[in-house]
């Protein structure tokens, strides 16, 4: 037989919880239910770091990318102040064998610096291509405002309106990147 003081002493030690022992059951569904809801706010905080980790890894990267496109973009057109002024040089050297190739003097002297000056001015061209930066000649073509400045019109004599009769100063191009607009004479409807 069992004494009172040893169901007692099983009850506070809690070796033996049956159904008649009201204490223990509040406390079993409470608890799974506070383990339940802890469980569930864990998952929304690691379903909210994931998504700002996956945030951050195309911020970067995306940075990353456009740091590189900034670095090969400084590589490719570094340069371009450098070509305009060289440009500028070419245009003189153009002109200047251009007028000296005119006169019919049969000197020999003036023939070998005319022929200097035209391997000049080819080897200038080869360098200006060997580093991106190539010449317009858009004598023919449609006017176009990016690479083309208008500086006066000229009746459309057996061409369409807005196509480039002539050009007065040669454009460049340094990759692709208009570095200096050409002048142009734009084609225009002869008004009659």
């Amino acid at each position: 037989m069992m004494t009172d003081g040893t169901a007692a002493q099983q009850r506070s030690t809690g070796d033996e919880c049956g159904p008649e022992d009201p204490c223990d059951e509040p406390r079993h569904p409470l608890s799974e239910c506070t383990l339940e809801h802890k469980a569930i706010k864990l998952e929304e905080q690691v379903r909210d770091l994931t998504e700002r980790y996956r945030k951050a890894l195309a911020d970067s990267e995306n940075v990353r990318r456009r740091t590189q496109k900034f670095v090969e973009d400084a590589k490719l057109f570094g340069i371009q102040s450098f070509c305009r002024d060289l440009v500028e040089i070419a245009d003189i050297l153009e002109k200047t064998t251009e007028s000296a190739t005119e006169p019919s003097d049969p000197n020999p002297t003036l023939q070998k610096i005319c022929e200097g000056l035209s391997l000049i001015e080819a080897k200038l061209q080869s360098v200006f291509a060997k580093h991106g930066l190539q010449k317009m000649n858009p004598v023919g073509d449609k006017y176009d405002p990016y690479d083309h400045e208008i500086v006066c019109h000229v009746p459309a004599e057996g061409m369409q309106p807005g196509m480039v009769a002539l050009v007065t100063q040669d454009g460049y191009k340094l990759h692709g990147r208009t570095i200096r607009h050409a002048l142009v004479g734009v084609a225009v409807e002869s008004q009659a």
